[in-house]
Parts: C-alpha cells; sequence; structure tokens
C-alpha cells in the first residue's frame, strides 16, 4: 500500500500538498528509520545478489520536491544559532535516542532523516550519512567519512577516515554503493557508481572503485570491470590496494607514464584478520 501511494503522487506532481499526504511521506521515512523498506535489498535471486528498490528513490525525490527550504538551526537556550542550518523541511535530523543503541561521539556528525542506523553502529565526528542510507549492526563511520544516499553498508564493517561511500539518487533504476559485512574500507578510499564489495573484503588506505577503472586480481589471474548496465563487483575476502599500470601506447608510453589501478594482492586469511582486531576494542 505505501509502495502504490508513493508511486502515485510521484508520478502527479502539485503545486502545493496536503496535511495528508505529509503524513504519507513521514510514513515513508519512518519505514526507512526502521529499515523496513531499503532502497536495494539482498537478493537471492539476482545475478548481482542485490536489487534496487526503484520506488523508495522516487519517495526520496518525492521528499524534495515536497519540502521548502526552512530555518532549522539549533538554538542555545538564550536564543543564539548555535549550528545554523537551512534545508529542506522534509528533511531534518534524524532524531536518535539512548533507545537506539547507536554512539555519536560528539564533535559535529550530522544523520539525516530517512536512513536505517543499527545498533551498536559508532559514529566519530565529523561524520555524515545522507537519506536512504543503510548502515548495519555494529558497523563504525570514522572520522571525515561519508555515506552517500542509499548507500547500503552492513554489519561491522569499518569506514575509516575520509572514506567516501558515493550516494546515488538520479537515475531511480541505478544500483547504489553496496558495501557487504565485514568489510574494511580504508581511509581516504571512494566507492562510487554502484560498486558492489562482497563480504569480508580489504580495501587499503587510498583505494578507489568505480565503473571505469579495471581491477587487477593478480591471485586469480583475472580483471574485473564494472560497464554501463553492470557495477564493479570486488570479490569476497579480496584484499585491493591501490596500484598502477602502464599507457601501452602513444605519447603516454613514450613518456614512460603509468594510469592508477586497484590491484587484489591477496585474499583475506588469519594474518589479515590479525591485523583488524583493534577494530573490537574500538566499538
Amino acid at each position: 500500500m505505501l509502495r502504490e501511494e508513493i508511486e502515485a503522487l510521484f508520478d502527479r506532481p502539485a503545486e502545493g500538498y496536503t496535511e495528508e499526504q505529509f503524513g504519507l511521506f513521514q510514513a515513508f521515512k519512518d519505514a526507512l528509520n526502521t529499515g523496513e523498506v531499503r532502497a536495494a535489498e539482498p537478493d537471492a535471486g539476482s545475478e548481482l545478489g542485490w536489487r534496487t528498490n526503484t520506488w523508495v528513490k522516487k519517495g526520496i525525490l518525492l521528499g524534495f520536491r515536497m519540502g521548502a527550504v526552512v530555518d532549522m538551526s539549533l538554538l542555545t537556550p538564550n536564543g543564539f544559532a548555535q549550528l545554523p542550518f537551512f534545508d529542506k523541511a522534509t528533511y531534518p535530523l534524524r532524531i536518535i535516542t539512548l533507545e537506539n543503541g547507536v554512539r555519536i561521539v560528539p564533535g559535529g556528525s550530522s544523520i539525516r532523516d530517512g536512513c536505517f542506523i543499527g545498533k551498536g553502529v559508532t559514529c566519530m565526528p565529523p561524520m555524515f550519512i545522507n537519506v536512504g542510507a543503510y548502515v548495519d549492526n555494529g558497523t563504525m563511520v570514522d572520522s571525515h567519512a561519508l555515506v552517500g544516499s542509499c548507500a547500503q553498508v552492513g554489519k561491522d564493517c569499518h569506514i575509516s577516515a575520509a572514506a567516501q561511500i558515493g550516494g546515488v539518487l538520479e537515475p531511480v533504476g541505478a544500483m547504489p554503493v553496496i558495501v557487504e559485512d565485514e568489510v574494511i574500507v580504508g581511509g581516504n578510499c571512494g566507492i562510487y557508481e554502484g560498486t558492489i564489495v562482497k563480504r569480508g573484503a580489504v580495501l587499503a588506505t587510498g583505494t578507489i572503485l568505480n565503473r571505469s577503472t579495471p581491477v587487477y586480481d593478480v591471485v586469480r589471474g583475472q580483471v574485473y570491470t564494472g560497464g554501463e548496465d553492470r557495477p564493479l563487483i570486488i570479490p569476497e575476502k579480496a584484499v585491493v590496494v591501490p596500484g598502477s599500470r602502464p599507457i601501452s601506447r602513444g605519447q603516454g608510453k613514450e613518456w614512460g607514464l603509468s594510469l592508477y589501478t586497484p590491484v587484489i594482492v591477496k585474499y583475506r586469511d588469519a594474518r589479515t584478520d590479525s591485523h583488524t582486531q583493534l577494530e573490537d576494542l574500538l566499538r
């Protein structure tokens, strides 16, 4: 029922919206906050293992259409603006209480309304989680990290300092970035354009993943690429580091230039896990 009503409202733009329609949108956001609906979800019947829920992205876009920019600044007791905040009225900050079981360390982090934050998630300042995101239980989002709109992050992951998990709202059918359970995303990494990082993978500091840059697997002798209709997929437990490949022709070859490329140098083992045990002490 919620899906049909959201799609009908999205497909018929209006000059103004009724109290009942705003109530419908609030019910939609409540479902996002509880994880009842998601922008993408696991699908064993899909070749990718995931499917995009187009109607959910329509609902998120609908919120931007319905909302007007208002002053939502946080005020001190004497009425001065402590944190200037001007945004769509439909997307205030997410209300989180002690009962949510989320650890938010002070220092300027923001979580937008309309996203799921699981039990035991740790938010280190300053970090930002955008609307439509799904961050599952036990994950740490570190300082200066971004979890973009509709990105899906699994259980017990570490999104390290200054890492970016790219977001996507349009086109509505596009797959968001997927980071499955127990993935470690190193500092200053970037995951973009619907890339799927499978369970247990490790991205070394500074690794960038997108559809247009091939990933060379020196263990299995394969090259992984994305395409216009297919995301890049990083295999389970792959350990990915930044690398380079020489330009093979033209002026670039004559100049001895190389291009950036990620390289899978090993697959996660007991030694790799011993290097990441510190994660449990920080949660």
